[in-house]
């Protein structure tokens, strides 16, 4: 099992930010893809297609988003925290998941650098 970290900047506000992670309507948006999701702990989230799957499992508005990513038949849960910063005008996001399978690390971190992040960044920009 392998943790990534890593931050990043985003254009626009935490309040925004956690919109834009947080509602569907708005992931759609910036994924293109159809999402199923709530800020409610203990509910099931799909984004870009049912490619990412998992249990929403903690909220604070603007600050925090923790999750479980689903891994197959995977026993140790995969952890998501993405942790949001003021800085100015932007954003700084954190992001820690946990407890990924080493065989798709790769994959998951060029993930979250080219696609998840990239297109958030993207979205705000415009």
């Amino acid at each position: 099992m392998k943790n990534y970290r890593k931050y990043f900047l985003i254009p626009a506000p935490p309040d925004e930010v956690y919109r834009a992670l947080t509602n569907p309507l708005s992931i759609q948006l910036w994924t293109g893809e159809k999402a199923v999701m709530s800020d409610v702990a203990g509910t099931e989230f799909s984004l870009w297609n049912g490619s990412i799957s998992g249990k929403n499992i903690a909220f604070e508005e603007a600050k925090n988003i923790t999750q479980e990513w689903y891994f197959g038949e995977q026993i140790q849960a995969s952890i998501v925290t993405l942790t949001m910063h003021p800085q100015g005008n932007n954003t700084s996001i954190l992001v820690e998941h946990t407890a990924i399978p080493d065989a798709d690390y790769h994959d998951i971190s060029q993930g979250w650098e080219h696609s998840y992040m990239a297109s958030l960044i993207e979205f705000f920009e415009e």
